[in-house]
């Protein structure tokens, strides 16, 4: 049980790493239109189309992946703690 909560810790945490990119590469002109930005799109974007539905832009500055970043970090730390009570 405890390797199958490490192996889902370990994927949140690799996620996370590429959301993180992901972010980072709207910075950066036509960073996105890459093969990788095309990659990393394809798999942030559902996750974080939820939260730019709910989350409207602040002016010219969306706060959304923000937010979904802080709920894959709540989903990290349950997961911990979920893990450290079933052992």
């Amino acid at each position: 049980m405890n390797l199958i909560f490490a192996i889902l810790q370990q994927v949140i945490t690799i996620y996370s790493y590429a959301l993180i990119v992901y972010i980072l590469m709207s910075w950066f002109p036509n960073a996105r239109e890459s093969s990788i930005g095309q990659l990393l799109g394809r798999i942030c974007e559902p996750y974080l189309e939820p939260f730019r539905k709910i989350i409207p832009p602040i002016g010219m500055m969306d706060i959304s992946p923000i937010v979904a970043f802080l709920v894959l970090n709540l989903a990290s730390s349950g997961l911990s703690k979920v893990s450290f009570w079933l052992t």
